[in-house]
């Protein structure tokens, strides 16, 4: 499986979604490179921006997930950067040459 990398970002009005989304995000850790919350409380939205590695299939059921939660809009662009997962005993020989 290939992974590749893009970002994601995500538009929760309000505070109701807010430790769902927390959950999804932490649950899916092991994808995400960077990540920057910026509140608007005088809008009363929060917006994330994600930086992220991972499969495709990984990927999109991470924005699934968050796009199934009440007043959450999320959006990713994955660009064409494609790098191939490598099994364990690839990396382990790797690290020993």
């Amino acid at each position: 499986m290939e992974k590749r990398i893009g970002t994601i970002t995500i538009l929760i009005k309000g505070k109701i979604s807010v430790p769902a989304v927390n959950a999804l995000l932490s649950e899916y850790s092991s994808i995400i490179l960077a990540r920057q919350g910026l509140p608007l409380h005088d809008r009363n939205i929060n917006v994330i921006s994600l930086v992220i590695e991972g499969t495709i299939e990984t990927i999109s059921a991470l924005t699934g997930k968050i796009g199934r939660l009440k007043d959450v809009e999320v959006k990713s662009i994955l660009t064409k950067y494609k790098e191939e997962q490598k099994n364990e005993q690839e990396r382990t020989e790797q690290s020993i040459h």
